[in-house]
């Protein structure tokens, strides 16, 4: 399997999935009569991040996590979403994103080094592999898993299938 077939289809596969969890999660409002906003600020803890930045960062880990290993230009996308409608966009721009790679890109990417930011004074150096495998993808699965948690916590219906994209 190459880097890129690695890579790209996960990324892709929840971002998709994504779009149909705000789908649902917009009905649930209109049908419950219950405010967007009120859904889209929800934390699973008070000191977690809402709904609406959970969405936010698994776009950005995604979009950041091609470009870092392929050396390309890192986006940078402002956090200025409100709506369930601006979130889906938001992942649809991201899918249109991922989408313009193309798999000789990620040719060697893997063994290549990479340099990062980790917070605002540091950086650090690994290669592609370690990018994917121990940062980009471990965040991303968390933010999507939370956003997920998140919803079902709140009385959407969904489910693993709907977290997979499958149902």
């Amino acid at each position: 399997m190459s880097f890129y077939d690695a890579v790209v289809p996960a990324y892709l596969q929840m971002l998709n999935s994504l779009t149909g969890l705000l789908t649902k999660a917009e009905a649930h409002c209109e049908a419950r009569k219950i405010q967007p906003e009120v859904l889209l600020g929800a934390r699973l803890y008070p000191d977690m991040l809402p709904l609406s930045k959970q969405i936010q960062l698994v776009s950005d880990f995604a979009a950041k996590g091609c470009a870092r290993v392929t050396h390309s230009e890192v986006p940078s996308t402002p956090d200025t979403e409100k709506t369930f409608g601006e979130l889906k966009q938001r992942l649809a721009n991201t899918i249109a994103y991922v989408k313009t790679y193309k798999p000789e890109q990620f040719e060697g990417a893997d063994a290549k080094q990479v340099t990062f930011p980790a917070g605002p004074d540091r950086s650090i150096t690994v290669t592609g592999q370690q990018l994917i495998s121990s940062f980009s993808f471990p965040n991303f699965y968390f933010h999507a898993a939370t956003a997920h948690g998140i919803l079902r916590h709140n009385g959407v219906e969904i489910g693993k299938r709907d977290f997979l994209g499958v149902s």
